[in-house]
């Protein structure tokens, strides 16, 4: 008497046809251990889920930890290439500004290029630039050396670049009491460069934009460029020390 097929016992809540379909599907893989490596198509496809306690295929469970990875990598990178970006941005609005100090012909073109730069091209709302001296210039906004020290003297102290919230009568002196109203943030830089000396102040209404963490780093670059580029229009000007 011959032996017959076994034919594996179906499930009981799946209908006849269907249990012998995936009995045939079983065996055939089983007959044909590298079918899905001539058909990687399929890979992605098959659902094999993962739970507590069961059996997991290793490479099942190291693909999903590199799909997270990729996609955690994929989110590192965009952030970076959005860092890149804005910095290239920067760069070519700051190259803009200080080609356009060593063009100046004039403190007024100086004092115009400034200005006209932070407000339009880097969208500042508030700018101040305020240059000191015994001898007022009749471009630009002079104070003297004595009135600067008592109303921003904490500021100038160090000679370093500062960002945050400022005091009331700092603002009233850098901005004006009516723009004061209005700052929620600010970066303030000093000027000085072989006896000329000022400071550069921009603001903004976002009390979050210019944190104490913010760097100033083109600020400080644009106010070394000034230092060296106002003599030539300021001889005249007394080193204070």
């Amino acid at each position: 008497m011959t032996d017959q097929p076994q034919v594996p016992a179906e499930q009981p809540n799946e209908p006849p046809a269907q249990s012998l379909e995936a009995a045939r599907v079983a065996a055939y893989l089983e007959a044909h251990p590298d079918f899905f490596v001539d058909h990687e198509e399929l890979l992605p496809a098959l659902r094999i889920p993962h739970r507590r306690g069961d059996t997991v295929s290793l490479v099942e469970r190291q693909m999903k930890i590199l799909r997270e990875r990729n996609i955690e990598m994929r989110h590192r990178l965009s952030q970076l290439m959005d860092v890149a970006r804005d910095n290239d941005r920067l760069f070519e609005k700051t190259r803009r500004l200080i080609l356009a100090l060593m063009d100046a012909a004039s403190l007024d073109d100086l004092v115009m290029a400034v200005e006209d730069s932070l407000r339009q091209d880097f969208q500042v709302p508030f700018v101040s630039l305020i240059l000191f001296g015994d001898n007022a210039m009749p471009v630009g906004r002079w104070v003297s050396h004595a009135e600067a020290q008592q109303a921003i003297g904490g500021l100038l102290s160090e000679g370093k670049s500062i960002s945050g919230s400022l005091r009331e009568h700092e603002l009233d002196f850098l901005f004006g009491e009516e723009q004061r109203k209005q700052i929620g943030s600010t970066a303030v830089v000093a000027i000085s460069h072989q006896g000329v000396h000022g400071v550069l102040a921009v603001a903004s209404r976002d009390p979050q934009h210019y944190k104490s963490s913010v760097g100033t780093l083109f600020l400080s670059y644009i106010a070394e460029v000034m230092g060296r580029v106002v003599p030539r229009f300021t001889p005249a000007l007394r080193s204070v020390r």
